[in-house]
């Protein structure tokens, strides 16, 4: 476990002003990878849904900046930061993170699965800013162009295969996490993020599905799918049953209408109800095409 002291906040700090500085957007993470500052309509009864829009400190992904002076200011208020995320999807970069996990318990190997898939679809993957994860994965940065929203999606491409667009965050080289150290892959620190390579594009940006009203009542029967794909999860893979149901949910528009059920179910498998609920947000945060409130 990383040990959070004043020099690793020290610390966070220079590495997200260096990136603000290449003009990253950037904001304050929790040695837990989330953001740091309490929203600032916790508890607000009905729910705010506000994007920043109030002026206040505490929208995640939505304080992001590349002013220093902001930047200070985020870190001065969130003073046990141990970390930095960079928000996805912005100018001037408009960037794209490929997230491979490494799952070897289940025999996922990520990286293997994007080359079969360049492979297939006949694009390389270029050279560009590689950052290792404290479990043995690894963030590719990509930039996109203008006018094109990749949206955030997990093991759509492929399982292992998660990515950050428009809304999401990566956890930024030199942030501490409860876990250890995000670092540059050796090599890889003088690159600039890589353009995104046409083939890879249109894969990340699947056309939109035709809007049948008619076929609503079905969802019904898909969300107790999800649910008894919950219930079947044995020790070791809870976890991530729950987090990929719910981010079928999200994705389908009935996340929020299957909360509870997944909820109850992740809880009879053995998981805590706040460990199911951080989970389900997560999902919610991560397929979300439009930005909410943190």
């Amino acid at each position: 476990m990383a040990i959070i002291d004043r020099q690793t906040a020290t610390l966070a700090l220079a590495h997200a002003l260096s990136a603000a500085e290449r003009g990253l957007p950037v904001f304050p993470l929790s040695a837990t990878k989330l953001p740091a500052l309490r929203s600032p309509h916790h508890g607000e009864v009905p729910p705010v849904r506000c994007r920043g829009a109030c002026g206040l400190p505490g929208h995640g992904v939505h304080d992001a900046t590349t002013d220093p002076a902001a930047v200070r200011a985020l870190f001065a208020a969130a003073p046990r930061a141990t970390g930095y995320g960079i928000a996805c999807g912005r100018d001037p970069h408009r960037l794209i993170g490929i997230d491979l996990d490494i799952d070897g318990a289940h025999g996922n190997d990520s990286v293997a699965a994007l080359q079969q898939i360049a492979l297939q679809h006949l694009f390389t993957i270029p050279a560009t800013v590689t950052v290792l994860t404290p479990s043995g994965g690894r963030h590719l940065w990509l930039t996109g162009p203008s006018g094109i929203t990749v949206p955030n999606s997990a093991s759509r491409l492929a399982p292992g295969i998660d990515v950050r667009g428009s809304g999401g965050y990566l956890v930024g080289p030199g942030s501490v996490t409860t876990h250890g150290r995000y670092r540059l892959a050796p090599g890889t620190a003088h690159l600039s993020p890589a353009p995104c390579p046409r083939a890879l594009l249109r894969l990340l940006t699947p056309p939109a599905r035709p809007h049948h009203p008619a076929s609503r009542p079905s969802r019904a029967g898909q969300g107790q799918g999800l649910v008894q794909f919950v219930l079947a999860a044995h020790e070791g893979q809870r976890n991530t049953r729950l987090f990929w149901a719910a981010c079928r949910a999200y994705e389908h528009g009935f996340g929020d209408a299957l909360a509870d059920a997944l909820t109850d179910a992740a809880v009879r498998t053995g998981l805590s109800e706040q460990e199911a609920r951080a989970a389900i947000a997560s999902a919610a945060r991560l397929t979300s095409e439009r930005p909410e409130a943190l």
